[in-house]
């Protein structure tokens, strides 16, 4: 076998892995995700609900649902909502929010992103929020998302974005992956713009875009990061050059927690 080969086989079961590592990553610690601030009440729930600008009539999907808020928040304007996600308990705690809640027009189903148990044309929008950095094949995501949708449908995607600038992406994508080996990569917005309009997606453009604070401890324990991985975060933050301890906006608190920002964009497309 030649050395591409062998680099193409690695490379492929490197990505057949994706899914039992996010399903060994996230099923453990599912119940935290229904608490969590950055998932539970960020401002980009809204603006999710702004940007689908649903009438009541349609039909959406709400990709890798995680405990459900996203499908939640635009369920009260929607006919019916499914709600996908991979990981079984993540699923549960997005069933009993809806109970609590009293909400009954969301289905939940498990399924991958990347294989949408959806016949061609089946929504008038899809919803992806905080979930695409785990895909391990983000176009073929896109090329699903595109098909399950109508003519004219709308997308509303939601994720962490890396900076355009090749050192600070490089360093968030590092401190991501040690907090979660789940992590693939957060992409620029550049990126999703060229990913979009190769995918024969029309009028992409960013509505929202915004900084999420978060703070060391809060974020690790919620994916139980261990030990270990914690002290290397700590060491990248501590010993980083002032630009990017800049642009993450790096910062020590009185009490000796580390806090910072992570970028996050809200985008917006249609299918032609």
């Amino acid at each position: 076998m030649s050395d591409t080969e062998q680099q193409n086989v690695s490379h492929q079961a490197s990505k057949d892995e994706v899914p039992s590592k996010v399903q060994n990553s996230f099923g453990p610690v599912a119940s935290a995700y229904v608490t969590s601030a950055v998932h539970a009440s960020g401002p980009d729930l809204a603006w999710v609900v702004e940007a689908a600008a649903l009438t009541g009539k349609e039909r959406v999907l709400d990709v890798a649902t995680g405990t459900g808020h996203t499908a939640l928040a635009v369920a009260p304007y929607a006919s019916e909502v499914i709600a996908l996600d991979l990981t079984s308990s993540m699923l549960q705690n997005a069933q009993q929010l809806a109970r609590e809640r009293q909400v009954h027009n969301i289905s939940f189903i498990e399924g991958n992103a990347l294989s949408l148990p959806f016949a061609d044309n089946s929504f008038e929008v899809v919803t992806c929020r905080q979930a695409a950095h785990h895909f391990s094949d983000v176009a073929k995501a896109v090329k699903e998302w595109r098909r399950v949708l109508k003519p004219g449908g709308r997308l509303v995607l939601v994720d962490t974005i890396s900076p355009e600038e090749p050192e600070q992406d490089t360093f968030l994508n590092t401190f991501e992956v040690l907090r979660d080996p789940s992590h693939v990569r957060d992409l620029r917005i550049s990126e999703w713009l060229a990913l979009l309009s190769q995918s024969g997606w029309t009028g992409a453009y960013v509505a929202h875009s915004w900084d999420i604070p978060l703070d060391v401890p809060t974020w690790t324990r919620r994916m139980r990061t261990p030990e270990a991985e914690v002290k290397k975060i700590l060491q990248m933050f501590t010993t980083a050059p002032s630009p990017i301890q800049a642009r993450f906006h790096i910062r020590i608190s009185d009490d000796g927690i580390i806090t910072f920002t992570l970028p996050g964009a809200v985008i917006v497309s249609t299918k032609a």
